[in-house]
């Protein structure tokens, strides 16, 4: 899934006085684990990765994806997952926003508006010309908060069509 979503509106904690957002480290694994489970219950799934394809995928020889994390003391309480993109037409580079989540009871304290401006910062550090998200139709709470921070609806121009390689 690409998208925010609350499942049940709580009272949100006091914004933490000291935040930062930063980079995914290798001691950051079972707590983004456990945050990514908590994103797909959001939406009535199951996370199925482990810390070894998650330790490839963000350290490996090859990282696949770039993980910024949203620290409050020695808690992890959201992440965004980015992932590169290309448009060949076009000659341009360009950044996915695959995943943003922010725990429950931190949501509505401007952390996740926080994990969007850094994830926008390293785009443009990485030379690309945009910044991509994609919410599910009826995810509107999601729909209001993109476009809250200018990102721009887009048309869906056809089907995403996907072949097993294994």
């Amino acid at each position: 899934m690409h998208t925010t979503a609350a499942i049940a509106e709580k009272t949100p904690l006091d914004r933490p006085p000291v935040l930062t957002i930063r980079a995914a480290r290798p001691g950051d694994l079972q707590a983004l684990m456990n945050m990514i489970a908590l994103h797909a219950e959001c939406h009535g799934d199951s996370a199925r990765i482990t810390a070894a394809a998650l330790d490839r995928d963000l350290f490996g020889t090859t990282p696949w994806i770039t993980a910024l994390v949203a620290e409050a003391g020695k808690d992890l309480i959201g992440y965004a997952i980015l992932v590169p993109m290309y448009r060949a037409m076009e000659g341009q580079r360009g950044m996915e926003l695959h995943q943003i989540f922010v725990r429950d009871n931190h949501r509505g304290t401007g952390i996740g508006r926080h994990l969007v401006a850094r994830a926008r910062e390293h785009a443009r550090m990485a030379g690309c010309g945009f910044l991509s998200v994609s919410a599910a139709t009826g995810n509107f709470q999601a729909h209001r908060f993109y476009e809250q921070l200018n990102f721009k609806a887009g048309p869906v121009t056809g089907m995403r069509y996907v072949q097993s390689l294994g």
